[in-house]
């Protein structure tokens, strides 16, 4: 029982990783739209257009996304039901931080907010190019970035929504390295890095809708 649920954690935490490398280099090209409207169409279509991040990448990443938010659940579930059987008055406050006792809270509203992100970029880029199998337009992703964010409410939703990433980031991403056994000399190190990136990232997405709403 103890090797399954250390595995699960292991699983959880590489699945986690995948997904922040994922996070870091969707938020390196989005922010290129703040900068250059030219960098970022070239960079969108070239990605929008590789078979390679199509094929086989994109495949890899949903089934990232959803084991990882499974894997989650599971391990809630597991631990719950542990603390039920187990212990009579189970004070979580006492024994973890809230983030950490809240990790499944943070995950839906991460989770829900994927769902609209690929309600609002990626359903309509394979509408275009797979169903209505419009023409090639290496110019046509700023322009439609822009319109999305022409609505105050997307806007409000983007930024809570990236306001929860930081908070599940916040203690995900350093439990993810515990969970994988790096606990050595560098566990500082790689606090400060896991928190700045928690804080950074998020934060400039959150930028990035905003930016784009005032000057769209």
């Amino acid at each position: 029982m103890i090797s399954t649920t250390i595995a699960r954690k292991v699983a959880m935490a590489l699945s986690g990783l995948f997904l922040i490398l994922f996070l870091g280099q969707h938020f390196t090209i989005n922010i290129t739209s703040v900068f250059s409207e030219k960098t970022f169409n070239f960079l969108s279509h070239f990605m929008g257009n590789n078979p390679v991040v199509q094929f086989v990448l994109q495949p890899i990443l949903i089934f990232g996304v959803l084991f990882h938010f499974l894997m989650g659940f599971v391990l809630e579930y597991k631990n719950n039901r542990s603390r039920t059987t187990k212990y009579a008055s189970f004070k979580g406050s006492a024994n973890s931080s809230w983030l950490s006792r809240n990790m499944i809270l943070s995950g839906i509203v991460v989770l829900s907010f994927l769902g609209l992100h690929f309600y609002d970029f990626w359903v309509p880029e394979m509408n275009y190019k797979y169903i209505e199998f419009l023409p090639k337009d290496p110019n046509r992703y700023y322009g439609e970035l822009v319109h999305k964010f022409h609505s105050p409410v997307r806007v409000t939703i983007y930024s809570l929504s990236f306001v929860f990433l930081a908070l599940h980031l916040y203690h995900g991403f350093a439990s993810s390295f515990q969970s994988v056994g790096l606990n050595n000399k560098y566990t500082r190190g790689i606090k400060w890095f896991t928190v700045a990136f928690a804080l950074l990232i998020p934060a400039g997405f959150i930028f990035i809708a905003i930016f784009h709403h005032l000057n769209g």
